[in-house]
């Protein structure tokens, strides 16, 4: 059973491609983000039912590499990057190379890593960070309409660094702090709800840069500083 989400999560990350050649670019970025839906229900799945499986491991590594490295950079190619010519090609293959990378870490160090952060941004999150920002892309002013192109450059090569990079985000796999909090977390999640019901491009973009914004912020800012105060706490 979860390898048939995980199977539709490959299938959709396929069809991103499909839809891109056609043209039909928002298409294809919503194919990306129910890509990740179906990616982040495989191993829900798979815990509810009991059926983790070595095997599941790592075929959905095959299917994310797809779904979340192959088909956002070649969406963004066909959509921006095409411009560029060399550049715009090297771009987009250094985010899929960085997707591999991403993925052979992860299955290497999965036994070994906190459960609370991932190391280096998921590459989940930086497929679907490059589909909401084509779908965002409408929403920007005018005066950065001819800019969206080297926008669309920039945004690629910074989620691959990120994908590679030692910078912790949170995974949300620890549940104690939730569970202290239930019913908070529940007011919270609806209004969440609420608010990416009412504009889900202008919303979902702006909590998807949250998160991203959020690894740097915790990795450079916060976390020296807790250093630091522990430090001085012991002396």
């Amino acid at each position: 059973l979860p390898n048939l989400f995980t199977t539709a999560s490959l299938f959709t990350g396929f069809l991103a491609m499909v839809l891109a050649v056609q043209g039909r670019i928002e298409g294809a970025a919503l194919a990306v983000l129910f890509s990740a839906l179906m990616d982040g229900l495989d191993g829900k799945v798979a815990r509810l039912t009991n059926t983790a499986s070595e095997f599941g491991i790592q075929y959905d590594s095959l299917a994310d590499l797809v779904a979340f490295g192959v088909a956002p950079s070649f969406l963004c190619w066909i959509w921006a990057l095409n411009g560029y010519g060399k550049l715009g090609i090297g771009v987009a293959f250094l985010y899929v190379a960085c997707t591999a990378l991403r993925l052979a870490r992860f299955n290497v160090n999965v036994n070994v890593v906190s459960k609370k952060f991932f190391v280096g941004l998921p590459c989940p999150a930086a497929g679907c960070a490059l589909a909401m920002f084509v779908l965002f892309s409408s929403y920007l002013p005018g005066w950065l309409e001819a800019r969206v192109a080297f926008l669309a450059l920039v945004v690629t090569f910074v989620m691959a660094l990120l994908m590679v990079s030692r910078v912790r985000y949170f995974a949300f796999k620890e549940y104690g702090f939730l569970r202290a909090h239930a019913f908070s977390y529940m007011v919270v999640a609806l209004l969440i709800f609420v608010l990416i019901l009412s504009q889900p491009v202008v919303f979902g973009f702006a909590f998807g840069t949250i998160y991203i914004l959020s690894g740097p912020v915790y990795t450079f800012i916060i976390l020296p500083r807790r250093n630091r105060l522990g430090s001085l706490a012991q002396n």
